[in-house]
């Protein structure tokens, strides 16, 4: 039965309708850091699929920073975005990429969910929403449920997708101006 449920990979395009201003003017400069190390250690299977996948020397720890901002309960709720997401929320948090960086290709894992959570087998997933509209050079990719390549660019502010562990995704800022994301992660109802 276990087998039966991996064969199923969810990605919907989601569009979230609220209030964006408190994430865009938060102070990304608490936090950065590269995505380099975590994703190249903890993505095995990705390793395994692409058997001559190996990160190029040129992806280094100053091209792959992101800043990303985690809010807990008391700052934003919840309940209402899981309403409205028809997931059960576990985290949110926001990220902001700069101009020539990029995070690498890799797929979540969720694993501050499975070791808050251990027993729990219920789908893990997570939105990823777009927080200003398309800019020239933002970009993500993402393989779709019949493993084919997408790239996501001209989005409205709001828009976005809610993904399981199966979806290989990468994202870029070649462009001109930062790029802000919203991640909130937990599991499907």
């Amino acid at each position: 039965e276990k087998d039966k449920e991996k064969e199923i990979m969810l990605l919907n395009k989601i569009n979230l309708d609220i209030d964006y201003k408190f994430y865009l003017d938060a102070d990304y400069n608490q936090h950065s850091g590269s995505c380099l190390a975590h994703q190249s250690t903890e993505q095995k299977e990705l390793h395994d699929e692409y058997s001559n996948f190996n990160h190029p020397t040129s992806y280094n720890e100053h091209n792959t920073v992101l800043h990303q901002l985690w809010f807990d309960k008391d700052q934003i709720d919840y309940d209402d975005l899981g309403k409205k997401l028809g997931m059960e929320v576990v985290s949110v948090s926001s990220i902001l990429q700069e101009p020539g960086q990029t995070i690498l290709l890799h797929r979540d894992v969720f694993y501050q969910i499975t070791k808050k959570y251990p027993n729990d087998k219920r789908t893990k997933v997570r939105a990823n929403i777009y927080l200003e509209d398309w800019k020239l050079g933002h970009i993500i990719q993402y393989r779709d449920t019949n493993k084919e390549w997408q790239n996501s660019t001209h989005w409205k502010q709001g828009e976005g997708f809610l993904w399981d562990s199966d979806i290989f995704h990468t994202s870029s800022n070649f462009g001109l101006t930062n790029k802000y994301t919203l991640q909130i992660s937990g599991f499907l109802l």
